[in-house]
């Protein structure tokens, strides 16, 4: 499903930042490249010392006891939860800052806390789960019926997503393709959900199932319906891989998968 999420040039799939270029490049060029390459580029990807987590953590409680809530705020609270950081984790973090960094502060922090974290339980999104969510996934919502939303978790080598699907959201009839070598291999870490191949009976899956699909078998993937879905997709290396997306999968195909048609999970 992925592959072509790998285009050329899209910095922001491969975890690049580009806030200061964005926003200051023609003003203050110099400030912009320390911002974008130093900072982002190379304090924040040092992972032997501190994971992203850590750092998320340490930048939220500088910026709190400096009473700092401005957009940079609101926006390194996002970086935390994609880095993995809890609701839960989140309200104590803040709890205890505001002993050392001041009650006021606490409070205008968990005021802007809640707007992110209560995303999720707006949405019912299920706890649980080890990976950040990640955006909603609007650049391939036409290959989708529903709403899914995707998390790049390598920046380089073997690329790697974190995939959500809402309840009864499924991709399009899709094809992997490559000259030699290609196709990708779904792990399944949340909630429930389903995989087909063309002309084969459809999988039910559960957290801990694997899915190895090679290049050029046509299948589709998504979520069970009234179960949020999650899955890892490793994209195989191949000799120009791409995916070719076909037809969505219809209504009556789905709703038949929930009437004990489906095999059990488990090789299929």
């Amino acid at each position: 499903m992925t592959s072509v999420m790998t285009r050329e040039g899209d910095k922001k799939a491969k975890g690049e930042t580009t806030a200061g270029r964005d926003v200051l490049g023609s003003f203050a060029p110099l400030f912009a490249k320390l911002n974008d390459d130093v900072l982002f580029g190379e304090v924040w990807s040092r992972e032997s010392q501190l994971s992203p987590r850590d750092r998320s953590l340490l930048t939220v409680a500088s910026l709190m006891a400096s009473g700092i809530f401005d957009q940079s705020f609101s926006h390194h609270l996002a970086k935390a939860k994609e880095n993995g950081v809890t609701k839960a984790e989140i309200a104590e973090a803040l709890t205890h800052l505001a002993f050392y960094g001041g009650w006021p502060k606490a409070w205008a922090a968990f005021r802007l806390a809640k707007e992110i974290w209560g995303d999720d339980e707006a949405m019912g999104f299920p706890r649980g789960g080890i990976f950040p969510i990640g955006e909603l996934n609007s650049a391939y919502a036409e290959y989708f019926v529903g709403k899914s939303y995707l998390k790049p978790l390598t920046a380089t080598g073997l690329p790697v997503y974190n995939v959500t699907f809402e309840p009864s959201c499924r991709n399009n009839w899709h094809i992997h393709k490559a000259a030699s070598g290609g196709g990708q291999i779904l792990l399944c870490i949340l909630g429930k959900g389903w995989y087909q191949e063309w002309g084969r009976a459809p999988r039910a899956l559960n957290p801990g199932d694997a899915i190895v699909i090679p290049a050029g078998v046509k299948h589709w993937h998504g979520a069970a319906k009234g179960s949020w879905f999650s899955h890892l997709a490793l994209e195989v290396p191949g000799e120009g891989a791409a995916s070719e997306w076909l037809e969505p999968v219809s209504d009556i195909e789905y709703e038949g998968l929930h009437h004990d048609k489906a095999q059990p999970s488990g090789e299929g």
